[in-house]
């Protein structure tokens, strides 16, 4: 699944998140205020158009970004030179990151718009004097300007996406292909080549891509919550509690992932057994085509019921599921605002500071439900990974797993019965 389109997947990725840290730290022990003595440093409110891409201090941000990503892309381009596809695999992944970088980066931009068109929209309401309707268009023309540029590098970055995407898929095809006369007796061994890789690698490229931005949400929106928490001196309850944005979306978020990670504990079993049932039903199917001694009535309607009884257990176990999950997504909208109540109604923000505080909490408490926003996608995940590890261990001559075992021994088995017939 991995050593075939990635060099060394263990130690690639490993070394991935071990070089990350380094660089994330490097940057804030070190080469930041090595940027800023070299004057690198605007000072000042943040820009809130395009120029803010051009501020001094993300720019020196921005190459030491780029020899990051470089020098690991080196080094692993140098160990993997004999793998095929280091280029796709190494490169394209960094490319991949660095979009999703710019990603956040113009997520911090609209935030910062936030507060000038919030502002500008209470005060009009407000009726205050020496406000134009160029005030607004002014405003809107930026926004514009940033959407725009915004959705050309969305619209490249998808048509590349989809391209590394299907060389993955390919990589996956001539391995499996290439040990195929160890796995062609695996059960539904056909479509865990042909459905099954397409399905892998596009799930966990879409997962991988989802979790690299909420990382890189978390770095930059997390000190931008810290500060704005400043606005924020007293909680429901609770009272005064410093850094309180902070920390509520800490809270909130792992109460939302613990959550629904113990509700759905069933879930990705259940997935990958209704796949199973779902393979034997067609297949006894397609053996019907070609040979009239198969797919009889008894035999058909015996594994369709083996169908409809796991799907009445999925639909029971999602009907509980879907109601932490829903339960907590309806909550989770008016959370921030029920914190903010004693703030609100005390007069210490504007519309404007509200604006940011709900985009920067909600970014900061979005990349840490990673699993809340993933799970029925990691569920499905997670039942792909089960049927190809079959072929993991066919390939590596290691025992197969136990319902696979009960397949095979099932087949053996009716082979014989056949057999004896005269």
């Amino acid at each position: 699944m991995f050593h075939s389109f990635f060099p060394k997947p263990k130690l690639f990725f490993t070394s991935a998140i071990v070089w990350a840290f380094v660089a994330v730290f490097a940057w804030y022990l070190l080469v930041e205020g090595i940027g800023a003595r070299l004057g690198f440093s605007s000072g000042g409110p943040e820009p809130y158009d395009l120029s803010y891409f051009l501020m001094p201090e993300n720019l020196w941000f921005y190459g030491y970004f780029v020899f990051c990503l470089g020098a690991f892309g080196c080094v692993w381009h140098i160990a993997a030179r004999d793998h095929e596809w280091k280029v796709w695999s190494i490169w394209g992944s960094m490319l991949i990151i660095a979009v999703t970088y710019f990603g956040v980066q113009v997520s911090v931009v609209i935030n910062n718009f936030r507060r000038p068109f919030g502002d500008l929209l209470q005060n009009a309401l407000s009726q205050k004097p020496g406000i134009t309707v160029w005030d607004f268009y002014s405003l809107q023309i930026i926004f514009a300007k940033i959407a725009f540029l915004s959705m050309a590098v969305s619209i490249l970055t998808d048509f590349f996406t989809s391209h590394y995407i299907f060389r993955w898929r390919t990589a996956m095809n001539n391995f499996y292909m290439s040990k195929w006369e160890k796995l062609r007796h695996i059960e539904g061994a056909s479509q865990r080549v042909q459905e099954d890789t397409m399905r892998f690698s596009s799930t966990l490229e879409g997962l991988g891509i989802t979790l690299i931005n909420s990382v890189m949400t978390l770095i930059v929106f997390l000190p931008i919550l810290f500060s704005l928490s400043s606005y924020v001196s007293e909680l429901p309850v609770i009272g005064e509690v410093p850094h309180a944005l902070f920390w509520l979306a800490i809270f909130w978020s792992a109460f939302g992932t613990v959550l629904l990670a113990v509700v759905g504990i069933k879930l990705p079993g259940l997935n990958f057994r209704n796949q199973r049932v779902e393979a034997a039903y067609r297949k006894e199917l397609v053996y019907g085509e070609d040979h009239a001694d198969r797919a009889q009535p008894t035999t058909v309607k015996e594994l369709f019921r083996n169908v409809r009884i796991n799907y009445f257990r999925l639909y029971f176990h999602y009907l509980y599921f879907n109601v932490a999950r829903y339960f907590y997504i309806q909550a989770d909208a008016v959370f921030l605002l029920t914190m903010l109540v004693p703030t609100i109604v005390a007069g210490k923000i504007t519309y404007g500071i509200y604006q940011q505080i709900a985009t920067a909490f909600g970014q900061v408490s979005n990349s840490f439900q990673y699993l809340v926003n993933s799970w029925t996608t990691i569920i499905e995940l997670l039942s792909i990974h089960k049927r190809l590890k079959a072929f993991e261990a066919a390939i590596d001559d290691q025992p197969l797993p136990e319902i696979d075992q009960r397949y095979l021994a099932r087949e053996e088995h009716d082979g014989e019965i056949a057999a004896d017939k005269p």
